[in-house]
């Protein structure tokens, strides 16, 4: 899930993103099951989600700090574990869109997860600064079909690419149009090839030249970009 919050003290909004099945493909639980040999980790969250112990999402941590076969992990572990996850498509590109300037409209970018710190920091290397990894009013965006998810997000969005979870931010928040939006993908080389908006945002992209680069620094896209 994303949230995207305008910020009070600072002009600007603030963009607060989870890890897990969000800007990754998988449970990095999964990934830290299968290095260790815990074959029934999906038995031990289906247990704890039945059982309420913990809050929905929270089952890895709670496992590291109280099941026996979580016992010999270390920092180590949890590094390389992060390094095996598989990431959404174009997270990189998403974190620089956000650091850009989006018609005079800055964003802070943060990821805020119930997955160790070790594990994110890992996997975002590069992308997202250590610091701005951390373990309410706001645009929530959903990024799968849960139906516990998908009541409290104004949006729902489910595409295999990061930057899927822009078009709410952009559409609702900024007021861009569909040009608008897919110019910008287009300027990243990403063509915007399905875009079906039933009930659930569904995308699909697909790589192409670059045909210019956008100055996110400059001013507001004239007119006759704005019509869809």
């Amino acid at each position: 899930m994303t949230t995207a919050i305008q910020a009070n003290a600072t002009p600007g909004y603030l963009v607060a993103s989870d890890f897990d099945q969000t800007l990754s493909f998988n449970d990095s639980g999964y990934v830290l099951s299968e290095m260790l040999g815990i074959s029934d980790f999906q038995k031990k969250v289906e247990g704890l989600s039945r059982s309420n112990l913990v809050h929905q999402g929270a089952e890895f941590a709670y496992l590291l700090r109280h099941d026996p076969e979580f016992r010999s992990v270390r920092r180590e572990h949890l590094v390389e574990a992060g390094k095996r996850v598989r990431l959404k498509d174009d997270v990189k590109i998403f974190a620089e869109v956000l650091r850009g300037n989006l018609e005079g409209n800055s964003f802070r970018f943060f990821v805020i997860s119930a997955s160790p710190r070790e594990v994110v920091q890992s996997a975002l290397e590069g992308i997202v600064p250590p610091d701005h990894v951390n373990s309410h009013d706001g645009h929530t965006i959903a990024v799968s079909e849960t139906k516990s998810i998908g009541r409290v997000a104004q949006r729902t969005v489910l595409s295999e690419n990061a930057l899927s979870v822009l078009v709410p931010i952009l559409e609702d928040i900024l007021r861009w149009d569909a040009h608008q939006i897919r110019e910008l993908f287009t300027s990243y080389g990403l063509a915007l090839h399905d875009w079906d908006k039933i009930r659930t945002d569904w995308l699909t992209f697909h790589k192409t030249p670059t045909r210019f680069v956008v100055n996110r620094t400059a001013a507001p896209l004239p007119a006759a970009a704005r019509h869809k």
